[in-house]
């Protein structure tokens, strides 16, 4: 199954949303059988202020401990973070 996760930073966490990337990338890289696709969500003048993420997982449960294990959830960077079934329409520009 697929499940959308919505984070969005808190204010005034750029800092630390830099400083915890590397972890958050090697932890990506270590899960990267479950991402169908990620990345930031950008703010108008550019700078990241949250991110999306589409993975694989076994349950919503499965999906939001997946969601909870993220360095920069472990870190305290989001303000919020929902989950969400994800059901595709067109990939690739087809229809699924």
């Amino acid at each position: 199954m697929l499940f959308a996760i919505q984070n969005v930073d808190r204010p005034g966490t750029n800092e630390l949303r830099v400083t915890t990337r590397p972890p958050h990338v090697a932890w990506l890289e270590a899960n990267i059988a479950r991402l169908v696709f990620v990345g930031p969500v950008l703010a108008e003048d550019g700078a990241s202020c949250g991110s999306i993420l589409v993975v694989e997982a076994e349950s919503l449960d499965d999906a939001r401990a997946f969601a909870a294990a993220d360095p920069y959830a472990e870190a305290g960077l989001f303000e919020s973070t929902v989950v969400r079934g994800f059901r595709p329409v067109f990939r690739d520009g087809a229809k699924v």
